[in-house]
């Protein structure tokens, strides 16, 4: 690979990242204005709808390119694609809802960190679920992280000081680890933004249901939330996703991935700008634990990724 072209993989997953991340502070001041399930629903269907063009578009030029076969092919993806996308879009509802009702009682940097302990219970599914086998690094680092977890969590050693914020993140944390090891399975027979889309369609549809039976959403409310609901739908889930696609062809996974772990610290440092939001010592340290976790494993997946080539 060309180091200029892994430099510009860099740079677009660095963007991404910082995306991301600053897309806890635009959820939390949202919140100011509108419900969880009004933010949610209307960010998320703003995500899809800005994939849309771009998919109709490159598909209206591939379709030119494509035998009578691979467009039979292409047609049997497309119903798959449907789906496994709607299967994904109900657990990402789940995950997304959860962490949004959780800014009514936590903070942005904190829930982003929290949220971020899915990396640790991805290994633990894989073993119990999927009979996966990990190296004791891993161990060692989902250990690590939990321990930062508890420490971010509990402001003394007393479990009464757990904040009703930090279960909801907790349990969204939970169903982010189910559709990360569901798109692991999915995106190798589906083509990856159009997965994305259709399971933002229907995250979004069924926020917006939600958002009309539990809710009473109001205009005048949606437009004083409108720059964080846009921000948050068309930057983190619109650019930022496309920004991932394509980083990730100029850069390795391991590296990718490493990088893109990074939007809790941009989490915390935009909400410290722009919310004032201060981390006590023990939470900075909570932060800092599973910070260093996630780091160390995914030094350790290149590092295991180098000997294994090196290998062959």
């Amino acid at each position: 690979m060309a180091q200029k072209t892994q430099i510009k993989g860099i740079l677009l997953l660095l963007i991404t990242a910082i995306i991301w991340g600053s897309s806890f502070v635009s959820q939390s001041i949202g919140m100011d204005n509108v419900d969880a399930f009004t933010f949610m629903g209307i960010r998320t269907v703003l995500g899809a709808t800005f994939l849309l063009p771009f998919i109709l578009l490159r598909g209206h030029f591939e379709k030119k390119k494509l035998s009578d076969r691979e467009r039979t092919e292409r047609k049997i993806q497309n119903k798959r694609t449907v789906i496994y996308g709607i299967i994904l879009g109900l657990v990402l509802c789940i995950a997304t809802n959860f962490q949004q009702f959780a800014f009514y009682h936590s903070t942005a940097g904190k829930i982003a960190f929290i949220t971020a302990s899915y990396m640790f219970f991805v290994p633990v599914a894989g073993v119990l679920f999927l009979k996966k086998k990990y190296s004791f690094v891993t161990w060692i680092c989902v250990a690590l992280g939990f321990t930062g977890l508890y420490f971010l969590s509990f402001k003394t050693n007393s479990f009464g000081s757990l904040n009703k914020g930090d279960v909801l993140t907790f349990v969204c944390s939970i169903f982010f680890c189910v559709q990360i090891l569901m798109i692991e399975r999915f995106s190798a027979v589906c083509d990856g933004v159009k997965l994305s889309c259709v399971e933002f369609y229907t995250a979004g549809i069924i926020s917006c249901i939600l958002m009309f039976v539990f809710e009473k959403p109001e205009w005048a409310s949606i437009k004083a939330a409108a720059f964080p609901i846009l921000y948050s739908g068309i930057m983190s889930c619109g650019i930022a996703y496309t920004l991932q696609i394509v980083g990730q062809k100029y850069c390795e996974a391991a590296i990718a991935s490493l990088i893109m772990c990074m939007e809790s610290v941009f989490a915390v440092l935009t909400s410290a700008i722009v919310l004032s939001e201060r981390l006590t010592v023990r939470e900075t340290t909570g932060c800092a634990l599973m910070f260093f976790a996630i780091v160390l494993s995914q030094i350790w997946d290149i590092i295991k990724r180098k000997n294994q080539l090196q290998g062959n």
